[in-house]
C-alpha cells in the first residue's frame, strides 16, 4: 500500500492496540476524516472503540501473545481491510523494532520512528551512548555492558560509588532493575538480574548506574519530522509512582529551575535532529540537585500525553499521523506556548491499598465533567473489565490557570466519579490530593512507596 502524498493524510489507519489509547487514536483519526480499523481480541469484542470503528477484525483469543502481540495477524488485518498505516499506541508492540520493520516491509506506514531508531533507543546501553554523543548528560555508570569478569564488575561499582543500580539493557516498564547497597550483595544481584533479563526480555545484558537517592522523574515531550525539524513541548513531572509505574503526572513540573528546563528541552530537540528522529517521543530524566540525568527514551506516545496537550493546545496523536504521512511540522519552537497547569490521575481497576487487580463488570459508570476536566476512557456502564490486560481503565485530566486550580478541579472531578461493581484506586488519588508534600510540589520518585509503607505500618 503506497503512502499518501505529502499534502494528504491517510484514508484508513489500523489501530494495533486496545483500551483507552485505541479510543484516543480513533478519535484523532475521525476528527481528521480518516477511517479506522480496530483489531481486537475475543475478550474485547464488546469494547466501545470496536463499535465505533469503520471496520474491526478479531485477531485472536484473550491472551496478548495470541492477539495484540501477534504480528502476522495484525499485518493480515491491515491487508484485508486495505489500511495504509498502522498506529501502535503504547505498550504491546509500540516499541518493537521488528514489528515496525515488518509493517514497513509489508507496504504499510508505521506511525512512529524508523525501526533502526526504535532499536537504538530500545537498548538502554546504545541509548546512553547516543545521548552522550548528542550532549545529553546521563546518570554516571558503566561505559557499556557489564563484563563477565567479577573483579572488573567490583572495580566498576567502586568507581561509581554505592548504592548502584543494576539494569537490564532491554528492560522497560520498571522491570529489570535491582538496587545494590553493599559490595557483598553486588555479584549475586548482577547474576540474578541477568537471569531475569534473559527470561523477561530475551536479552541477558545488564549495565550499572549510580543509584540516585532522592530524585524526581522529569520527562520532555518531543515531536520531530523526517526533515530534521524538531521541537520540545516542555516537561512533565511523573515522580508520583509505585514500583516505577506512574500514578499521577503533571505539567509544568513544580519548583524546577526554569533555565535548566529550557536548556534540557533544547538539548532533547537537538538530539532528535542529530538522531534523525521521526514522530513523537519522550526523553526521561532523573532530576536531583538542579541536574538532569538521562535514563531512557520512549519512542511512542505516552500514557500521560494529555497533560501536555492541555497546556499547549497541541494534539500529539494528530501530529504523529501528520508526520507519518510525510508532512513537515506545522510549528517551530517559538510557536509552542504553554498556559496553565494540568494534572492526570490514572484510574486503575485495582484495590487502592493492596493494588490487587479487580476485573469484572462495571455496574455503574459516571465520569466527571465541568470546566477544565477531560476523561480518556473506554469504559462504560455494563462494560466487563477483562483480567487479561493492564488494570488501567481510564485517565482523568484536570486543567487550571494555576496548579492550585488544577488540583481543586481534580478533587471535584474524583468526588463526582462513580465506578461500581469493581474496585478502583480513586480513594488513593483522593488521599494524595490532600497530601501536604504533594501540595507543596516536588516529591521524589520514592515518596509514594515510603508513604504507603508508613500507612501499612500504622494500620
Amino acid at each position: 500500500m503506497a503512502a499518501p502524498s505529502p499534502d494528504k493524510l491517510f484514508d484508513k489507519i489500523l489501530i494495533a492496540n486496545r483500551g483507552e489509547i485505541a479510543l484516543r487514536v480513533q478519535r484523532a483519526c475521525r476528527e481528521l476524516g480518516i477511517k479506522t480499523v480496530v483489531v481486537h481480541s475475543e475478550a474485547d469484542r464488546d469494547a466501545k472503540y470496536v463499535a465505533l470503528a469503520d471496520e474491526s477484525v478479531c485477531i485472536g483469543p484473550p491472551p496478548s501473545a495470541q492477539s495484540y502481540l501477534n504480528i502476522p495477524a495484525i499485518i493480515a488485518a491491515a491487508e484485508v481491510t486495505d489500511a495504509q498505516a498502522i498506529h501502535p499506541g503504547y505498550g504491546f508492540l509500540s516499541e518493537n523494532a521488528d514489528f515496525a520493520d515488518k509493517v514497513e516491509r509489508s507496504g504499510f506506514v508505521f506511525i512512529g520512528p524508523k525501526p533502526e531508531t526504535i532499536r537504538l533507543m530500545g537498548d538502554k546501553i546504545s541509548a546512553r551512548n547516543a545521548m552522550a554523543k548528542a550532549g545529553v548528560t546521563c546518570v554516571p555508570g558503566s561505559d557499556g555492558a557489564l563484563p563477565d569478569d567479577s573483579k572488573e564488575v567490583i572495580k566498576i561499582a567502586r568507581a561509581i560509588g554505592y548504592p548502584v543500580l543494576i539494569k537490564a539493557a532491554g528492560g522497560g516498564g520498571g522491570r529489570g532493575m535491582r538496587v545494590v547497597h553493599t559490595e557483598a550483595a553486588l555479584l549475586p544481584a548482577v547474576a540474578l538480574t541477568r537471569t531475569e533479563a534473559q527470561s523477561a526480555f530475551g536479552n541477558p545484558v545488564v549495565y550499572m548506574e549510580k543509584f540516585l537517592g532522592n530524585p524526581r522523574h522529569i520527562e520532555i515531550q518531543v515531536l520531530a519530522d523526517e526533515f530534521k525539524n524538531a521541537v520540545h513541548l516542555f516537561e512533565r513531572d511523573c515522580s508520583m509512582q509505585r514500583r516505577h509505574q506512574k500514578i499521577i503526572e503533571e505539567a509544568p513540573a513544580p519548583g524546577v529551575n526554569a533555565r535548566a528546563l529550557t536548556r534540557i528541552g533544547e538539548r532533547a530537540a537537538d538530539a532528535c535532529r542529530k538522531l534523525a528522529y521521526r514522530g513523537a517521543g519522550t526523553f526521561e530524566f532523573l532530576y536531583e540537585n538542579d541536574e538532569f540525568f538521562f535514563i531512557e527514551m520512549n519512542t511512542r506516545v505516552q500514557v500521560e500525553h494529555p497533560v501536555t496537550e492541555m497546556i499547549t493546545g497541541i494534539d500529539i496523536v494528530q501530529e504523529q499521523i501528520r508526520i507519518a504521512a510525510g508532512q513537515k511540522l506545522r510549528f517551530r519552537q517559538r510557536d509552542v506556548v504553554r498556559r496553565g497547569h494540568a494534572i492526570e490521575c490514572r484510574i486503575n481497576a485495582e484495590d487502592p491499598w493492596t493494588f490487587v487487580p479487580s476485573p469484572g463488570r462495571i455496574t455503574a459508570w459516571h465520569p466527571p465533567g465541568g470546566p477544565g476536566v477531560r476523561v480518556d476512557s473506554h469504559a462504560y456502564q455494563n462494560y466487563f473489565v477483562p483480567p487479561n490486560y493492564d488494570s488501567m481503565i481510564g485517565k482523568v485530566i484536570a486543567y487550571g490557570d494555576t496548579r492550585e486550580q488544577a488540583i481543586a478541579r481534580m478533587r471535584v472531578a474524583l468526588s463526582e466519579m462513580v465506578v461500581s461493581g469493581i474496585r478502583t484506586n480513586i480513594p488513593l488519588h483522593q488521599e494524595l490530593l490532600l497530601d501536604e508534600k504533594f501540595l507543596r510540589g516536588g516529591t521524589s520518585i520514592h515518596y509514594l512507596e515510603e508513604r504507603l509503607a508508613k500507612r501499612k505500618q500504622a494500620a
